[in-house]
């Protein structure tokens, strides 16, 4: 197989397309190609071919890995999963994630504690916080440190509860209906029950830890 052109993606700086004899095109970071040597009328063998297309994947897994943490925080475990789920080879999904590991922008105790802060940041109470740890599959040896960064959430609650009524005196569904998106939210029926009484309300019926 023969390299019939290198060029560069004019949308995609330091990206280049290789068209090959074939008729079969190669989208891959520019440095891939200074790596693997590769020039214009380049003859590959079967085994050069192969050996590229592997370099070509992990420079992908790579790539998508540095952008989705650049997005979101993830842990270890779900960052490799969803790197397959985009379409990465599992074997460089997790070499792309023991990379970032190893230059420290991926820790799944620090991700607990990113993620901790930006949802009390949210007003969301411990059950809340602790599905979400979960959902983002952070091991579970690392959340009895990062929930204890949770504070008293009253003041979350008072300000819930602010918005809500906005100073009014509401009905008893009205009242109801709160309590059941700050349960939602992963507050206590006891810190509801508490942020009532420090509006003056309380709720009838079926309350109850």
């Amino acid at each position: 197989m023969t390299i019939e052109k290198l060029e560069p993606l004019a949308r995609r700086p330091h990206w280049v397309a290789i068209h090959f004899s074939d008729g079969t095109t190669l989208k891959t970071q520019d440095y891939v190609a200074a790596e693997q040597g590769l020039f214009t009328g380049q003859a590959l063998s079967e085994a050069e071919h192969q050996a590229l297309l592997e370099a070509v994947g992990r420079a992908s897994a790579k790539a998508r890995a540095v952008r989705m943490i650049s997005a979101a925080g993830h842990s270890r475990r779900e960052l490799e999963r969803r790197l397959v789920q985009k379409g990465e080879n599992a074997a460089d999904a997790q070499a792309a994630v023991d990379w970032l590991s190893d230059l420290k922008l991926l820790d799944d105790a620090r991700t607990a504690q990113e993620l901790v802060r930006s949802a009390v940041a949210k007003g969301y109470g411990k059950a809340r916080i602790r599905q979400i740890l979960y959902e983002k599959s952070i091991p579970k040896e690392y959340w009895d440190q990062a929930l204890a960064l949770v504070p008293e959430m009253d003041e979350a609650i008072d300000r819930f509860l602010e918005r809500r009524f906005g100073g009014t005196e509401p009905e008893e569904k009205e009242i109801k209906r709160a309590v059941d998106a700050l349960l939602r939210r992963g507050h206590s029926y006891q810190d509801i029950r508490a942020g009532l009484q420090r509006y003056n309300l309380s709720l009838e019926g079926d309350f109850e830890d």
